[in-house]
């Protein structure tokens, strides 16, 4: 009796359980079914709406329920904003920055807002239903892909490279009058580029996606100089002198070579490389051609002045007005032939003690030291000026560290021995001449040449884009009684910057050609505050 009663009880407890279970089935059932329903309405409506689904982002930037025009007006101010932030770049006291704007940035605003438009609206109502429930259970936040100038990274990526303290600096040499001037490295600092650049690239990635900016710790590991190679110096070096003559069927003129002979063997240089020195001096053998382009009869190739700019500098300062005599002296005279290519460093030579440079004021690994040569970047920057206006190409050039007071922003160009040069190529047809000059203060260069069939008018227009205000530095002080104050190094404003070349014929522009962008770090104003 007592199985049957138990039977008869399992019996009715699966049956309670069947029925319990079918209504959960028919609640889940209709719950789905009041889901598509209201997710088939909700996408029909949304297909009509233009706007885009709530719980939608790009970038994370939110644009629910705006139209696309409303969504692209929000996601380009908020791109403004980003492009104007800067990525900080350190190594040891080293600082700079680089920008959004600066890497020409360029974001796929459109193709990301047409990915955010579709988001349940396709053209199969299954798949919408489908989008839509998984965009409200989740949310969508959609990359938006960007495109960054591969060649103002590049050209980022140098700057830091040529302007970090204690660079590696190769071996060289260059010519000075009669005699070879062999220079040994200095082992340093070399910049990992690769390296820098995927990081670069990642870290512009993370600061679209509103993620905090982080400060980049340069890759940089420290090489020793390549040995000095006195084979290929002397295959370099050695040479017959030619005489300089025109030739009238091609019309075409061909400067005269000095002849260049060594006095010591390979032997006799490879044991003098063994004492270890910085600089080895190797009297050499010119002998000058009978022909030179300044006696050749009858023909001048120089009858045009084709560009001249002028800066001017404080005598008073010796050292600093030395530096830039000198140096003027050397690119005096200095006579370009058509594809040839003018090098700062190599007319000009290294600055050292030996040469007649002294120490006066530089910009060195972010500040302002007492250096050898001090000065002569203001020659190179006045004539990249008078090379500009005479529509030459520029092939290497560096703006400084800090802006400088001889000319505009993005109107210089910074040069240092061993690591940055500044280079230019006469794309004329015919020889320019270089004449430099500096006394009473002021520097002029002045580019002569012969007229071409068609020339043009050369502006050159620089703007200031951002200005970044200096910092104030107090340090503590036993030299002053307390209260007393005295400002030690005076602030000055960095800046970003950009230059334009405009051509004109006949008063009309031609074109308008961007130089350079660059960027000029605040020099921090120091404050000493007594403590007597």
């Amino acid at each position: 009796m007592r199985g049957k009663r138990n039977r008869r009880k399992n019996k009715q407890t699966k049956h309670i359980i069947t029925v319990a279970n079918a209504k959960k089935i028919m609640i889940v059932i209709i719950t789905f079914m009041l889901i598509l329903f209201f997710s088939t309405v909700f996408a029909l409506c949304t297909s009509v709406s233009g706007k885009v689904l709530a719980r939608v982002n790009v970038n994370g930037t939110n644009i629910s329920n705006l139209t696309i025009d409303e969504a692209y007006q929000k996601l380009n101010n908020e791109l403004t904003k980003q492009k104007k932030k800067n990525i900080v770049l350190k190594y040891d006291e080293y600082e700079t920055t680089i920008s959004l704007e600066q890497l020409e940035v360029t974001y796929k605003t459109e193709e990301a807002l047409n990915m955010a438009y579709k988001i349940g609206r396709n053209r199969n109502i299954v798949i919408s239903n489908f989008q839509i429930i998984a965009n409200l259970l989740f949310g969508n936040d959609i990359e938006q892909e960007i495109e960054i100038n591969e060649q103002e990274l590049e050209k980022a990526i140098s700057d830091i490279e040529v302007k970090l303290p204690n660079t590696l600096v190769q071996s060289s040499y260059y010519i000075d009058e009669n005699q070879l001037v062999l220079t040994t490295g200095k082992a340093g600092a070399q910049l990992r580029k690769e390296e820098l650049k995927n990081t670069l690239i990642k870290e512009i990635k993370n600061q679209i996606m509103g993620k905090e900016i982080s400060t980049i710790t340069l890759p940089v590991e420290i090489k020793e100089p390549q040995k000095i190679d006195i084979d290929k110096i002397y295959e370099e070096v050695y040479k017959e002198p030619k005489d300089a003559y025109y030739d009238e069927q091609k019309q075409k003129l061909y400067k005269e070579e000095n002849g260049i002979s060594f006095t010591l063997s390979k032997e006799e240089i490879n044991q003098l490389l063994q004492q270890p020195k910085e600089e080895y001096i190797i009297p050499l053998k010119i002998v000058k051609p009978k022909v030179s382009v300044a006696n050749l009869k009858n023909i001048n190739f120089f009858p045009d002045l084709l560009a001249k700019f002028t800066t001017r500098y404080d005598e008073s300062a010796l050292n600093r007005a030395n530096n830039i005599h000198l140096s003027a002296e050397k690119i005096n005279g200095t006579i370009l032939m058509p594809g040839e290519i003018f090098s700062y460093n190599k007319i000009v030579g290294e600055r050292t003690i030996k040469a007649g440079y002294k120490e006066a004021s530089v910009y060195m690994g972010g500040k302002v030291v007492d250096g050898i040569g001090g000065g002569i970047c203001q020659v190179s920057s006045t004539l990249y000026n008078a090379v500009l206006l005479a529509n030459l190409e520029i092939t290497e050039r560096r703006n400084h560290y800090f802006i400088t007071s001889y000319v505009s922003a993005s109107r210089d160009a910074t040069v240092s021995y061993g690591s940055i040069d500044f280079k230019f190529r006469n794309t004329r047809n015919y020889p320019i001449k270089i004449q430099c000059t500096a006394k009473n203060g002021i520097c002029q260069i002045y580019i002569y040449g012969m007229q071409e069939e068609v020339e043009y008018e050369v502006e050159i227009f620089d703007t200031i884009t951002e200005v970044i205000p200096y910092s104030t530095k107090k340090i503590q002080t036993n030299q002053l009684l307390k209260g007393e104050t005295r400002t030690s190094q005076k602030g000055v404003n960095g800046y970003k910057s950009e230059a334009y070349r405009i051509i004109k014929q006949n008063g009309k522009i031609i074109s308008k050609t961007l130089l350079s962008k660059d960027s000029y770090n605040p020099l921090q104003e120091v404050i000493e505050v007594g403590t007597k």
